[in-house]
């Protein structure tokens, strides 16, 4: 797989404020330029406005999950956005329910750099030593 290079938009989605500055951190600290919705239906309207490169999506949220999200990004814009899965969710069945709803990989809260550089690693983002 071909590694992406930075500098790369991304979008955090997350219904939790804290979540989405902690991930928007990490992000903007790897050489992200990062965007944040606090839910699916306002991920997709900033989408239709701002293409990104990465979306970090979390599952559980009022109204639209994030798996309808990503359903949503795949229908409209195939796989020309990575998507990965930032949630507290982790059993197999899960991860299984995720990469069928098109997810490109997943990532377990409570997330730290080093398993976001791995993540985005396995993706073919290559955040370089950070």
């Amino acid at each position: 797989m071909m590694a992406i290079a930075l500098p790369m938009d991304a979008l955090v989605v997350d219904d939790e404020r804290v979540n989405r500055l902690v991930a928007g951190k990490m992000l903007a600290k790897l050489g992200f330029t990062v965007a944040e919705a606090e839910g699916g239906a306002a991920a997709l309207d900033l989408l239709d406005k701002r293409r990104v490169s990465l979306v970090l999506l979390d599952i559980s949220m009022p109204g639209l999950s994030g798996e309808d999200v990503c359903r949503a990004i795949r229908e409209r814009w195939g796989r020309e956005i990575k998507v990965v899965a930032y949630t507290a969710h982790s059993m197999p069945d899960e991860k299984k329910r995720f990469q069928e709803c098109g997810f490109d990989n997943l990532l377990v809260k409570p997330i730290n750099i080093g398993r976001l550089v791995a993540a985005l690693a396995e993706i073919g983002i290559d955040c370089g030593s950070a």
